[in-house]
């Protein structure tokens, strides 16, 4: 308390005991004892007051000792064992961790990464991919605002995510403990295989290699593509410690349809210490015939080409782009894209009559809805001249065919006319619009099938903001143009709906999520919730059984088949209460990409600790990174004085003693006769 505040107190004593003594003792005829403590509790009352009103503050300090940071992380991932590391990443992060000057120094953190990361301080080397990125994300997370070292306890080879060495903050020093021999084996290596998924029947497919080599003298290989014993393609290349790469393009022919496995192999006389690495499986489905897609319309917009590029990521469609005037036979197409038709779209509309190809229909400002009107009856359109911007809300109950909500509701908005749309035909409305806030019970995506015709509408302009939306939010156009695909996929199947849908990819790499998606609908085509399903997986040559229950989704139904040994397998998907059936097989490649490095990736490191100004060290240097931490000074800790401020008697206890003096006093004068 400071010194107005005490002198306040001193006078609230003096002017409590004054008028206590006006008045029980100034004239008064006798001295009692009952005045004695009719004074003291009238003094207790002003004081009480008085105080209440000064309210006197304590201040109390405290003092609180911050430290630096420092997290030691290691590299959980298989390849410490392939390295003949695993031992001494152990024993190098034992040490820095029990180090008593550490501790009395720095916070330190125990993490461990592989495909994730997560706090840990035991370590068992089983990752299936390492994933550095990953650790400066999670670090600069944890750590906000905060300057400090870490150790990095890795061999640097990186499986998946962004590049690591400019992940890491700048201004934070790394300091890599390079694991596993740093010493330059001779090592001939496939680094990558690039192959589309799919290839089409008597047609051939490119195929590009990349070769990668270590070693400090020139080397001839032999590099070779072979389906079973069949050698398909072969070819000599050379390296030398100045030509340590090599890209390699090969045409296969497509002779066989349905999933083709191929083996590519590159070997040497030389001997080396990994030949894992000198073989790599990949796999293409051959299919009989491509999905024939054409986009129709009278003027240019932006939207074509955005269509255009989403629906031909998937090599199972070609897209074409004409006027309608321009048509010949439209028989060739499996789906039209009718994009804002107008009159010029009658005889589109007239000649498909007859054909009853599946059709998109895409609306906007140069739509012309009453012709539009008299063509289709399954939408009654009652349009305006007047724009509008129209904002989507995704359907959760939507079921169709499988999607997942990309962020619909945040997207820009479609261009369209003002006005009402009416449902006419039964139709599926994936997405319903709303102006601004206001739902306005329009669909702006819907989808019908028409036994067996199938059509789509999608009632604005503008979808390539979507699509570059989607690409800002998840740095890629993928789930977007998946869902495009789903759409096409929808419209150029005209079979009758199944009651029992799985979807599955027809091979899968060692490693990799391996799910399988289902949808059961009821005999009213309604997707039904409470369906059982199943699935047996069979090794076709073990012929071990496994079985799994699918786990229901928001709209599918989903099971997880990771941990399967590489091998060819068949399942059956069952559900449980109809006894409706689905059947088909997938292959997974024997890939362990952990196994795919000889030494660790040093040069890499190096440039990580460059970029930090942090320092490379190995295992036998443990003691000259203790003493580095140790004697820099840019990390010190540091001491909080917190000073806590509390009132010197609560109020409410104060507001007690003073009704409790008052009270008793009343009490006291009544029953002396006082009053």
């Amino acid at each position: 308390m400071n010194k107005s505040t005490l002198l306040l107190l001193f006078l609230s004593v003096l002017l409590a005991a004054g008028l206590s003594y006006f008045q029980y003792y100034y004239k008064a005829k006798s001295q009692s004892k009952t005045r004695l403590l009719l004074a003291l509790l009238r003094f207790l009352a002003v004081f009480s007051l008085l105080l209440l009103l000064i309210n006197p503050i304590i201040s109390k300090s405290t003092y609180e000792t911050t430290k630096t940071p420092l997290p030691i992380v290691v590299d959980n991932s298989s390849s410490i064992v392939d390295l003949k590391a695993n031992v001494m990443a152990k024993e190098v992060y034992a040490k820095i961790a029990s180090n008593k000057e550490l501790k009395d120094k720095f916070d330190i953190q125990s993490y461990s990464f592989d495909s994730e990361f997560k706090s840990s301080e035991t370590f068992d080397f089983k990752g299936k991919q390492t994933d550095i990125d990953a650790v400066a994300k999670n670090l600069n997370n944890i750590n906000k605002n905060s300057r400090y070292p870490t150790v990095l306890i890795t061999d640097g080879n990186q499986t998946t995510g962004s590049d690591y060495v400019f992940s890491f903050n700048p201004s934070n020093k790394v300091y890599p403990l390079v694991v596993g021999d740093t010493t330059t084996y001779l090592d001939l290596k496939i680094n990558q295989i690039n192959v589309n998924k799919y290839a089409f029947h008597k047609n051939k497919f490119p195929v590009e290699v990349f070769l990668q080599y270590s070693g400090t003298k020139s080397v001839t290989a032999n590099f070779a593509i072979s389906q079973g014993n069949n050698v398909l393609s072969k070819q000599s290349v050379s390296f030398s410690p100045l030509k340590k790469s090599q890209v390699v393009t090969i045409l296969l022919p497509a002779d066989k349809s349905g999933l083709q496995i191929y083996n590519a192999t590159l070997t040497s006389p030389e001997a080396e210490k990994n030949t894992y690495n000198n073989v790599k499986k990949f796999a293409v489905e051959v299919i009989e015939q491509k999905t024939e897609v054409a986009i129709i319309s009278a003027i240019n917009h932006p939207d074509i080409g955005a269509l255009k590029r989403s629906i031909e990521t998937n090599a199972q469609r070609k897209v074409t782009i004409i006027k309608p005037n321009d048509i010949s036979k439209l028989n060739n197409y499996n789906v039209l894209i009718l994009y804002q038709p107008t009159a010029a779209f009658k005889s589109v509309f007239e000649t498909n009559k007859n054909l009853k190809i599946s059709t998109w229909i895409i609306t906007g400002n140069k739509t012309d809805f009453g012709f539009l009107n008299q063509q289709q009856t399954q939408l009654s359109f009652k349009m305006s001249n007047q724009k509008e911007d129209y904002l989507a809300n995704f359907n959760s109950d939507f079921n169709s065919f499988a999607i997942d909500n990309l962020g619909f509701e945040n997207f820009p908005p479609l261009e369209n006319s003002f006005g009402s749309i009416t449902v006419t035909e039964k139709m599926s409305v994936l997405l319903s619009s709303r102006i601004r806030n206001v739902a306005t019970n329009n669909p702006l995506l819907a989808y019908s099938d028409n036994q067996g015709k199938r059509s789509a509408y999608l009632l604005g302009e503008n979808i390539w903001k979507w699509r570059a939306k989607s690409f800002v939010d998840k740095k890629s156009f993928e789930s977007f143009d998946l869902f495009i695909d789903k759409t096409i996929q929808f419209l150029s199947s005209n079979d009758a709906r199944k009651s029992l849908i799985v979807n599955h990819e027809r091979f899968y790499n060692s490693g990799d999520a391996l799910e399988i998606t289902a949808q059961y609908f009821n005999k009213n085509y309604e997707f039904d919730d409470k369906a059982r399903l199943s699935i047996a997986v069979t090794n076709t040559k073990t012929k071990q059984v496994k079985h799994y229950d699918l786990l229901k989704t928001t709209n599918s139904f989903k099971v997880n088949l990771d941990g399967l040994n590489a091998g060819s397998y068949s399942f059956i998907v069952k559900e449980l209460n109809s006894n409706a059936s689905y059947s088909s097989t997938f292959e997974i490649l024997d890939f362990d990409i952990e196994k795919q490095f000889v030494n660790p990736d040093l040069p890499k490191l190096k440039q990580l600790a460059n970029q930090t100004k942090g320092a490379v060290f190995v295992p036998n240097q443990v003691d000259e990174l203790i003493k580095r931490l140790l004697n820099n000074q840019d990390y010190k800790t540091i001491q909080k004085t917190i000073v806590k401020k509390t009132p010197l008697i609560d109020w409410y206890w104060l507001l007690i003693l003073i009704a409790t003096a008052l009270g008793a006093e009343w009490f006291i004068r009544k029953y002396n006769g006082f009053l």
